[in-house]
């Protein structure tokens, strides 16, 4: 049994926690051990990036002391992005680590494990192993090894922003100007890297003008959150201001990416989907693929991401919520690309990661092949009414789960894959509800689609009065 000291920190995905009360120095000496005896493997190597937070680096020396003791050889790419260290692991082919608490405040830090070419390590995956590992040599019940290595440093901006530039050319589109929102987060490194010359390519047609640059794991600016419709105000503005084409806007560890058009107003994830699901589709059939060509989403994303995939000639496949579920689907499955409701895209030549730079840049060139502002060219990727996610405090799941079917029976088709899912119809208008237990809080989370706002709103509603009754 892990003890209070892991057990609180070890989610169903990655580690995260408060620096010094839970996240110190010693727990994370135990992981680096841990993660080497249970999925590196004595004598082999690892990648190690860590984000902007001023915490990041003394735990990334504590992890690298832990790992050393059990035999790994690590390789540390230094300060990164999230998709970094993917981009590292998938080209090196060895398990790595990133140092991030994402979007979570200042306070916080965290740890995301891969295995070989970046595939996810869970609870069901190896975590729950890494954790028991871990308070073995808390606990005193395992001895640190005395085996010792130099850590091997290598900076791989230039060739992960060079490799990214060969997935999506932005070469002949129209100029654009680009208000982009790092956050005070790892987009303020990769981003001119990426979609500037700061890494030594070649100048693109795009004016980039930067909001909150400046690494700064404090997050003077606001959160590094873009979920959050508040942070998102500053870039809003910026776009309108500037006269803008589109804004960007990135999480805390840049593997995330969230846009605006150029009225200001903000394109759904789901939207963005749409839009990367029909590029990637036709990206594979120009590349000779003649076979099914499978694309996924989350049971959450828009019905508009499903229709779009078929419309293209794709096989949608659908899937639950979470970070784990996509990755091990997108390998399983040969999966072209996968798009999530929480501005998480996954593309098959990336190792099946996510990374939002490469969404960024699919977004920036369909947008630079058309005359249209992004405003109307949204529309084909956007023709449903979402609710967005709701999310409820209640105490008692089952009750609530019980009383939904019963207020629901008969009124459409039901499903249990994540949660509850129910697809119904008002007149002629279709609509679905989804409802999923928190695995972490009492909360009960609701997202609610359908084709017309008053259909939307009736069964929101409808819903909410059950589930806050």
């Amino acid at each position: 049994m892990a003890p209070s000291a892991l057990s609180s920190i070890v989610k169903s995905y990655d580690v995260r926690g408060l620096v010094d009360s839970e996240l110190t120095p010693e727990v994370v000496k135990a992981l680096g051990a841990a993660f080497v005896d249970v999925i590196v493997g004595s004598g082999n190597q690892l990648a190690l990036g860590y984000d902007m937070r001023d915490s990041s680096p003394v735990l990334a020396a504590a992890f690298i002391e832990g790992a050393h003791s059990s035999g790994g050889r690590v390789l540390s790419i230094g300060l990164c992005s999230t998709d970094m260290v993917y981009f590292a692991s998938g080209v090196e082919d060895v398990p790595s680590v990133m140092f991030t608490a994402s979007h979570n405040p200042a306070t916080y830090n965290g740890l995301k494990f891969s295995r070989h070419k970046a595939q996810g390590v869970s609870m069901k995956t190896g975590l729950a192993e890494i954790r028991d590992r871990a308070a073995e040599y808390l606990e005193g019940g395992a001895t640190y090894g005395s085996a010792s290595s130099e850590v091997i440093h290598e900076d791989v901006v230039g060739v992960y922003a060079a490799y990214l530039r060969s997935l999506v050319s932005l070469e002949g589109i129209r100029p654009l100007r680009v208000v982009v929102d790092a956050a005070n987060g790892m987009a303020g490194h990769t981003v001119p890297a990426v979609l500037g010359t700061a890494a030594g390519l070649t100048a693109l047609p795009l004016e980039i003008i930067p909001l909150y640059f400046e690494l700064d794991g404090s997050f003077p600016n606001h959160e590094a959150n873009p979920l959050e419709p508040a942070n998102l105000v500053d870039l809003q503005k910026a776009v309108v201001e500037h006269g803008a084409d589109i804004g960007l806007a990135f999480d805390g560890d840049a593997d995330r990416c969230f846009v605006v058009d150029n009225l200001g107003q903000p394109v759904t994830p789901s939207t963005v989907a749409a839009m990367v699901a029909k590029r990637e589709i036709q990206r594979a059939r120009d590349a000779g693929e003649s076979g099914k060509i499978t694309v996924i989403h989350n049971l959450i994303c828009s019905k508009t991401v499903a229709d779009v995939i078929e419309e293209n000639g794709g096989v949608p496949l659908r899937t639950q919520v979470g970070h784990s579920f996509i990755k091990d689907t997108m390998r399983d499955s040969g999966a072209v690309f996968g798009g999530e409701h929480s501005a998480h895209y996954y593309f098959r030549d990336f190792w099946g990661a996510d990374n939002g730079m490469i969404a960024a840049l699919h977004v920036l060139s369909e947008l630079g092949n058309s005359s249209e502002p992004l405003s109307e060219l949204v529309s084909e990727y956007s023709r449903y009414v979402e609710s967005g996610e709701i999310n409820s405090v209640v105490s008692d799941q089952a009750t609530i789960f019980d009383a939904l079917r019963e207020a629901f029976a008969g009124r459409g088709d039901v499903d249990t894959l994540d949660g509850l899912t129910i697809t119904g119809s008002e007149g002629a208008h279709f609509w679905w509800f989804n409802v999923r237990a928190s695995n972490t809080e009492p909360l009960m989370r609701l997202n609610v689609e359908a084709e017309t706002t008053d259909v939307m709103e009736s069964i929101r509603d409808e819903v909410l009065t059950i589930i806050r009754a």
